[in-house]
């Protein structure tokens, strides 16, 4: 069975991404967290600091060169909402003041990425990195399961927690991000292409061609 690992800000994005894999596979999905790292008596404790900082952090470890001996790819995931402060250093907008595209906005993030983890091993390892790069959360991603027949709203990229407590109300818990990125297979094929980040990181399975599972859910 194909392994994934998987890094992210947080363990509500890491619920996210795992329900979102799920979903698109329509088939139980291999996952080791490795950051941050989960309490091993309770999946919704970190035993690791999370945030941005320390995406890029430990993709620069030597843990992250060694996952790629115990797995098969391994996801980076990180929002863009801050991605102009002070050592993210990736701006929303270009010299002339035009706001970047999330296409071009999410490769700027993963040129960072690339300087980061070192142009040597990155291109060893690019085909088996697939980067979850969300513009500008991860909430952006539910939003179309939630305005599916809304164009404007499940693709925007601004403030789409609040967009999302318009249509469900919840508090920022695992057990509540679990519930809300319920995706089904069916719905997922149908909506990822409304959000621009989202279609981007579905189309890297796609065209990478993996297959789990032969296992239905």
């Amino acid at each position: 069975m194909i392994k994934f690992a998987l890094i992210t800000e947080g363990i509500t994005d890491q619920i996210v991404i795992e329900n979102i894999l799920t979903a698109y596979f329509d088939s139980y999905v291999n996952i080791r967290w490795l950051q941050p790292l989960r309490d091993e008596t309770d999946e919704n404790s970190p035993k690791s600091p999370g945030g941005w900082y320390q995406v890029f952090e430990y993709c620069q470890s030597s843990q992250f060169r060694e996952e790629f001996a115990l797995s098969d790819y391994v996801i980076i995931h990180i929002d863009t909402d801050v991605s102009q402060e002070k050592h993210y250093d990736v701006p929303h907008f270009d010299k002339l003041g035009n706001e970047y595209s999330p296409e071009q906005l999410i490769e700027q993030v993963i040129n960072k990425f690339k300087g980061l983890i070192g142009e040597p091993f990155y291109n060893e390892c690019a085909n088996r990195i697939i980067f979850a790069i969300a513009v500008h959360s991860i909430e952006c991603w539910l939003l179309p399961l939630y305005y599916p027949e809304d164009e404007h709203i499940s693709g925007v990229v601004e403030n789409c927690a609040d967009q999302l407590r318009k249509q469900k109300t919840f508090p920022k818990k695992p057990q509540s991000y679990r519930h809300i990125s319920n995706y089904t297979h069916e719905q997922l094929m149908k909506l990822y292409r409304a959000n621009p980040s989202l279609k981007i990181f579905i189309e890297e399975f796609q065209r990478r061609n993996i297959i789990v599972s032969e296992v239905k859910k």
